[in-house]
């Protein structure tokens, strides 16, 4: 089959482009280099530096595909606070976009890669079945986005699954990004020899997804009949972990011997992030099959063997005087 990638060049998507590539499928690739590198994409992808708001040339790329995975999206959940335009264009906005090109071209399935910043702060664990309540302007654009999908598709014919992966993390995830990927930028500090920084206690839970678990129920979450129509949580409701405890972890697999330093809440966080993974199971076959420790040592080895990188802080901030605005971000500790 021919498949597009939106995002390809993201730690996911070159993941998910190995994977379809190795059974034999034809991949196009689309990213705008916004949030991931270049060196990701597998060679043989056909790919295309290119914005997926461009409607026009998106209908072109969609032209016979059979499949779209759209994973691209600017997932920076706590920057969204301070530059809400930004967020809802590159995550609402694109996937309109892609969803528009999808179905002038008739394409069978479309997968939305949505988010558990799409739950908010609810009881958890999250399950598919419970009424979302995002509180910030990116888990807002994704829930949108779902709902979106599924009124499209259900009103023009098209098939569609919604995936809602929680924590991913893994090789290829971006690092020298200091809005996002926490462990990533963790890992990155403190091979430099700098003392990472912990967002309020430390006592926030989540439940970690390696990539390499999460590629095969995506894959199948566009080919499977079952998956039709359906919305289903990827990642692990087993191995529950707060944010110092990883920290701890990290250090003690690096070797480093620095302090933690802890700054106020970041506003509007989740404080627990715990899914059901009842229906990928069910569905998909999903088992979280990495443990943590495994998972966390290949991140480190991964950064060391291709160099700690400086952080880049070129992200647009529309709201850079909000008195809530991390002193972190402001200051460019990183």
């Amino acid at each position: 089959m021919k498949i597009l990638i939106t995002g390809a060049a993201g730690f996911l998507g070159s993941h998910l482009a190995d994977a379809l590539l190795a059974q034999g499928h034809e991949v196009t690739g689309v990213d705008n280099m916004e949030g991931g590198y270049l060196d990701n994409v597998p060679k043989d992808v056909d790919f295309h530096e290119a914005d997926c708001n461009n409607l026009e040339a998106m209908k072109l790329l969609c032209r016979d595909i059979d499949i779209v995975y759209h994973l691209a999206s600017s997932a920076h959940e706590g920057l969204s606070i301070f530059s809400p335009h930004h967020y809802t264009k590159n995550t609402f906005g694109s996937s309109m976009s892609m969803i528009s090109a999808t179905l002038s071209n008739k394409v069978k399935r479309f997968v939305l890669c949505s988010s558990a910043a799409r739950y908010g702060a609810i009881e958890t664990p999250f399950t598919e079945d419970m009424l979302p309540k995002p509180q910030d302007p990116y888990g807002i654009a994704k829930y949108a986005s779902d709902l979106a999908l599924i009124e499209c598709a259900t009103t023009h014919g098209m098939e569609y699954s919604i995936a809602v992966p929680h924590n991913i993390i893994g090789t290829r995830q971006k690092y020298d990004d200091p809005y996002r990927n926490a462990i990533s930028i963790f890992t990155n500090l403190m091979l430099q020899g700098r003392n990472p920084t912990i967002y309020g206690d430390g006592s926030q839970k989540r439940c970690f997804s390696f990539v390499s678990d999460i590629v095969n129920p995506l894959v199948l979450m566009g080919t499977l009949p079952e998956a039709n129509g359906q919305i289903i949580n990827l990642g692990p409701d087993t191995g529950e972990v707060t944010i110092k405890e990883v920290v701890d972890m990290l250090a003690e697999i690096i070797g480093f011997k620095g302090e933690i330093e802890y700054v106020p809440d970041r506003p509007r966080e989740v404080k627990d992030v715990l899914c059901s993974a009842d229906k990928s199971r069910r569905l998909l076959g999903y088992e979280a099959k990495k443990d943590l420790r495994e998972g966390l040592s290949e991140i480190v080895d991964w950064i060391r063997e291709r160099g700690t990188k400086s952080f880049d802080y070129h992200l647009p901030v529309e709201l850079p005087d909000s008195p809530l605005f991390p002193v972190t971000w402001r200051e460019k500790r990183f």
